[in-house]
């Protein structure tokens, strides 16, 4: 038995990109980040940041571009490679990882506005998708 499915979790590097292909198919593209850190040979912290290329098809598509920079999503899907060849004439190989199903785990840091407390409360605030909050 053969199984190609990869799960990630990471910080998107821009907001995802939409396109059609010749056949009508919607696709959008994307780059995530995702970064571990590890105590060196010297134990000083460290960190690496693997970089993923993430392709959505059709509803997945519709899906992805709800995303914006920053926000740190879950992805489930399949690793994909294709050989091109660009205008220099030398094929390459690009590694992609196919998004079946995703997930925003948190909102961008940068959209999270904090507005000014008009009273003390013990209630944790909680906002919406959009960046609005509740009344």
């Amino acid at each position: 038995m053969q199984k190609n499915r990869i799960e990630l979790a990471g910080y998107l590097a821009a907001k995802p990109t939409l396109r059609f292909l010749g056949s009508g198919t919607k696709v959008a593209n994307a780059r995530l980040g995702e970064t571990y850190h590890f105590a060196g040979h010297d134990g000083k912290p460290q960190s690496h940041t693997n970089w993923h290329s993430l392709v959505f098809y059709n509803e997945v598509a519709d899906v992805a571009m709800t995303y914006e920079q920053g926000e740190n999503i879950h992805i489930e899907g399949s690793l994909q490679q294709r050989k091109f060849t660009p205008a220099d004439g030398v094929t390459r190989t690009a590694h992609e990882v196919h998004v079946k199903a995703c997930h925003v785990i948190a909102a961008a840091l940068l959209d999270r506005e904090t507005p000014a407390p008009s009273t003390v409360s013990t209630e944790p605030e909680v906002s919406h998708r959009d960046g609005s909050w509740p009344v």
